[in-house]
């Protein structure tokens, strides 16, 4: 089935407004830069023109305006500005929402009108450094069905035209006698001379939607740059220093070019544009099907293995372990697919910073470190909203006001910094700020005022700042756009765990704070740790596990209140799951402990038997068991039984209390 050519623009259109938000945002840092200037207008020229191909007139009209306010940018009649720059921003949303088809009646008028006086603006600022201008010689060839599949010749000559003085001339060679004419088809090419300041890219971006399959051409054709409002360029000039990259051509296009060749024997110097396809778009309800066939892929192959391990055959033992390489590997795969990069995630928050400077009235600056970090597509998407919090809350609670800085000897700028490294099966994202620090005595007035804690109540200072995460808790001393209202970082938290993930929080008075998320790589199948308590079968995250030892009877009956374990000269509480379950069966005898790690502490799981590894293909809770808050899941065993994963982060939350009672008891 055909994807919808409306919902293929949108995908198309979204990747254009994402790349011009973060030129936009780069240009604002370096309103000179003219490279950054022709990007954002090559990126307003695309979605115009782009728009109105797929029947988006009211997004091709705004557009328009806006591309027109930033050609006179491109062609130095004014300078770029930081509040022309600001309502492009803005312009930019109001894009979005008219893709999307929710814009607020009247927005667009208003906008333009912030355009318009902006750019008067500008017109009286210091005139800018004339710019130069290029030339270009391309000759293009579209596929022959390419108008029954809705491509306009005549609107990318249109195109064309508004980069630069274009002449334009047709080839008519490839039209056949008119008996083998078919009206359908496109059978003619265009040779062009586009004189302009206007780079190549900007040429290729006409011809975005059509490149992998038609023929182009392109080359320099003057070494000199030709003034602003020049009408000519001599053609017969020395190539300029740009030369072309050749790219490696299909055969049959390369095939063709040769014979698309000027009569005149002019040599093949020309750039044969032909982009290979690096990357396939796929819908992402598509790749978690596939990932549910791996999943059950994965459980078939663990029925198998298990039949063939009863079975005792050395030829269906042959052929299990076959299939479990087959199925590793396929695993493997899909997770590559399903992997993103952070930097996806770590990109939208310039924005972010951007509007919070604004609003705040503070310099601002992010850093942004290890956006190559991969991580499932699910989990990233899920992160953002936590993310957003805990960032805003670090420039409205963090960071103080330039002044404010400047005499506790502080640079003026504040600095937010984000994050991503690998460690084990997890990624670790922290966000830091080098602001004013958290103030214990305030976060411990706040919650005794809110009833979280009694006066006077012994804390440690974990257990201090944990308060920042319950819900209603706010040191804000006034509500205000940005936070004071007692919501958000209990949300956090909340979203946290359900990625089965952990937040941690550090500080330092006059110094910043660090809020460290760890979350798991995918959501999808996870390495586990099958064990046995009482009669049921559980999955222990095999990432948190960090040891397994014994606990004889006779040391689990020694032990009374709080239950310790000495581990290398550490102690270490440990949790008994069978009385936590209320299994009603007899421990066995040589129990065994679990350690695993929750942020920089460690427990210990008491489980009756340590069966082994299990790939764990994670399934959701039923709607009657999803706030049960000890288990993340659930999984099908290869004999077909269901085991229920652990969630060590709520595990320990439930011990807790009771474990406390029975030291308070002793």
């Amino acid at each position: 089935m055909s994807e919808d050519p409306a919902a293929a623009f949108r995908v198309e259109a979204e990747e254009l407004l994402d790349g011009l938000e973060q030129d936009l945002l780069d240009l604002n840092h370096q309103l000179g830069d003219k490279t950054l200037v022709d990007a954002v207008f090559r990126g307003l020229h695309t979605l115009k023109g782009s728009g109105a191909m797929f029947g988006f007139d009211a997004l091709a009209a705004f557009t328009h305006h806006c591309e027109s306010a930033f050609d006179k940018v491109r062609k130095g009649v004014v300078p770029a500005t930081a509040a022309l720059v600001a309502v492009i921003l803005s312009a930019a949303d109001h894009m979005r929402a008219l893709l999307d088809g929710d814009a607020a009646p009247g927005e667009d008028a208003a906008i333009l009108a912030r355009l318009e006086a902006a750019v008067s603006a500008a017109a009286g600022a210091e005139p800018p450094t004339p710019v130069s201008r290029r030339g270009w010689r391309l000759y293009f060839q579209l596929p022959r069905d390419s108008m029954r599949n809705g491509t306009n010749p005549l609107m990318l000559l249109d195109e064309l035209r508004a980069l630069g003085d274009c002449t334009v001339t047709v080839r008519t060679d490839r039209v056949p006698p008119l008996p083998a004419l078919n009206v359908r088809d496109c059978y003619l090419g265009w040779d062009v001379t586009l004189i302009g300041d206007v780079g190549r890219e900007a040429i290729e971006d006409v011809f975005l939607f059509v490149m992998d399959d038609m023929l182009l051409e392109i080359a320099p054709i003057a070494a000199e740059a030709v003034p602003a409002g020049a009408d000519a360029l001599p053609i017969d000039e020395a190539p300029v220093d740009e030369a072309p990259v050749a790219h490696e051509p299909d055969p049959v296009v390369a095939a063709q070019g040769q014979a698309a060749n000027d009569d005149d024997g002019e040599p093949a110097a020309k750039l044969l544009v032909r982009t290979a396809a690096q990357s396939v778009r796929v819908p992402a309800d598509r790749l978690d099907l596939l990932m549910d066939r791996v999943g059950e892929l994965v459980i078939a192959q663990s029925r198998l293995s298990q039949l063939a391990q009863q079975d005792g055959g050395v030829a269906l033992r042959s052929v299990s372990e076959e299939i479990e390489r087959l199925s590793d590997e396929l695993r493997a795969t899909m997770m590559g697919l399903r992997m993103v990069p952070v930097g996806t995630l770590f990109s939208r928050f310039r924005r972010l910073i951007h509007d919070l400077a604004r609003d705040t009235g503070k310099t601002i600056d992010l850093i942004t470190e290890g956006e190559a970090t991969e991580i499932d597509k699910t989990v990233i998407e899920r992160l953002f909203d936590p993310l957003v919090h805990i960032v805003r809350n670090s420039c409205d609670h963090g960071l103080e006001p330039a002044e404010v800085r400047q005499a506790a000897g502080k640079p003026a700028t504040g600095t937010v910094r984000l994050s991503a490294h690998h460690a084990g099966g997890e990624v670790v994202i922290t966000v830091h700020d080098d602001g004013r620090g958290i103030d214990r005595a305030r976060v411990r007035a706040r919650a005794e005022e809110n009833g979280l804690i009694q006066p006077d109540q012994p804390l440690t200072d974990n257990e201090l700042l944990a308060l920042i995460f319950a819900p209603g808790f706010s040191t804000a001393t006034q509500v205000t756009s940005l936070s004071g209202r007692g919501v958000g970082m209990d949300v956090v938290k909340r979203t946290i765990e359900t990625l089965r993930g952990t937040i941690d929080l550090a500080s330092i008075e006059g110094e910043g704070s660090t809020i460290t998320l760890r979350i798991p790589l995918t959501l999808a199948i996870i390495d586990g740790l099958l064990v046995r308590v009482g009669d049921g079968r559980y999955v222990l995250p095999l990432g948190a596990v960090e040891e397994c030892l014994e606990l004889s009877a006779e040391e689990d009956r020694r032990s009374h209140g709080r239950s310790l374990i000495s581990l290398r000269d550490r102690l270490v509480p440990f949790v008994r799951l069978r009385e936590l379950f209320a299994t009603g069966t007899e421990p066995d005898p040589y129990q065994k402990i679990v350690v695993v790690s929750i942020g920089s502490e460690r427990v210990g799981l008491v489980v009756d038997q340590i069966i082994g590894n299990h790939q764990t293909v994670i399934k959701s809770m039923s709607m009657l068991h999803r706030n049960v808050g000890a288990f993340s899941g659930a999984t099908i065993l290869g004999d077909g039984h269901v085991a229920l994963i652990l969630d060590i982060g709520h595990l320990v939350d439930l011990a807790q209390p009771r474990e406390e009672r029975r030291y308070a008891a002793v």
